[in-house]
């Protein structure tokens, strides 16, 4: 359903549509036949055709007459962002002295929507059920990362945003009642990191912390993520706390000298 600003003068329905498209193919579906397409983005056949083959016009599509599927030029757009902002180049080096240090999996993220997307991210070893790269989403409100910055969310943006959130259980320990991730939220800006315990699947635990840019402003989170054998929570907040913060004070050092530190824009 279209919301006022969707219909407002500015608003250019096709090019929503078309971004529709390319975002209905991913990790589970990135073959696709025209009728899944449509099933897939609520669009008709006609509607999808069309978005389809413009899109193999473009070079952002490729098709056997059959199925669809995305070619590597839809890199070009995820890169413009990347390449336009500092965040990304500026985080990873201080990630991977991190994890040099704690031995664990490192990762930088923003809020887009109701997820979190990742844009820098240092792994040590897999410890999810699918893989994790720049570019993946999570829903925010079961991740550390995701947490830390609806923490810092004016009151009314945040209650916008549970709004459009179903609180799904995705792990063992998912909180599922808006009341307890409210005070929750409450809790984690209070205290300046987030610890989520086996939320988002089982057998992970995270740790998180806020970046804030030059203006003292949260424009990413970085964490550290570990299997729970391994890290119990007083472990965490003991031994892998004190490095993240010292790391997220590094990158925000950086941001505020960084000639192209406008980094993120919520």
């Amino acid at each position: 359903m279209e919301s006022e600003s969707d219909t407002s003068s500015g608003y250019v329905q096709s090019l929503a549509r078309g971004l529709m498209v390319i975002r209905a193919f991913n990790e589970a579906n990135p073959e696709m036949t025209l009728s899944e397409v449509a099933r897939a983005t609520d669009l008709s056949r006609a509607a999808t055709r069309r978005f389809l083959h413009t899109l193999v016009g473009l070079g952002y599509v490729w098709t056997d007459g059959r199925v669809f599927a995305l070619t590597p030029r839809v890199l070009e757009l995820g890169f413009a962002y990347l390449s336009s902002v500092s965040l990304p180049e500026i985080a990873q080096p201080h990630l991977e002295h991190l994890v040099s240090e704690v031995h664990e999996s490192a990762s930088v993220s923003v809020l887009d929507g109701t997820d979190i997307v990742y844009v820098a991210r240092v792994p040590t070893s897999r410890i999810m059920t699918v893989s994790i790269n720049i570019g993946t989403r999570f829903p925010a409100y079961a991740t550390s990362m995701g947490r830390v910055l609806l923490a810092d969310l004016p009151e009314d943006k945040l209650h916008a945003h549970l709004d459009e959130v179903d609180l799904t259980p995705l792990g063992p320990h998912t909180i599922t009642t808006r009341a307890e991730l409210v005070e929750e939220l409450a809790r984690i800006r209070e205290q300046g990191y987030a610890l989520v315990d086996q939320e988002l699947e089982a057998g992970l635990r995270s740790i998180a912390a806020p970046v804030r840019d030059r203006y003292g402003r949260v424009v990413a989170a970085a964490n550290i993520s570990s299997h729970a054998s391994r890290t119990t929570p007083e472990i965490a907040r003991t031994e892998l706390l004190p490095p993240l913060l010292e790391t997220t004070r590094r990158i925000a050092a950086d941001l505020a000298v960084s000639p192209q530190s406008r980094a993120v824009v919520r």
